[in-house]
């Protein structure tokens, strides 16, 4: 809001539009001149940063999560096909069972 009235914006348009009072706009664009401000511009600046990176890991995070699934499937699936032995021609081996065989 301190931008705002800088760049031209009147106190009682800023008040009404969102809706505080204009004293408190006025002790604001006080402190701001003043430089009072700036600690926290800077740490909500630096707050925004963080931000953004926390959600860059995050979307790796989740990209490896997706990846170590599918790893695991294809491992679990690897495994089963590989445990007996198997013949282009024929498929997989048959057991012979006593009920298979009446």
């Amino acid at each position: 809001m301190v931008a705002e009235y800088a760049g031209g914006e009147s106190l009682h348009g800023l008040a009404t539009r969102h809706g505080i009072c204009r004293n408190l706009i006025r002790v604001w664009v006080a402190k701001a001149e003043a430089g009072e401000f700036d600690d926290e511009i800077e740490a909500s600046n630096l707050l925004a940063e963080y931000e953004g990176r926390i959600a860059a890991l995050e979307r790796l995070v989740g990209r490896q999560a997706l990846e170590i699934e599918f790893l695991k499937g294809a491992l679990k699936h690897g495994r089963s096909s590989k445990s007996g032995t198997t013949s282009v021609v024929a498929g997989p081996s048959v057991s012979a069972s006593p009920k298979a065989a009446g």
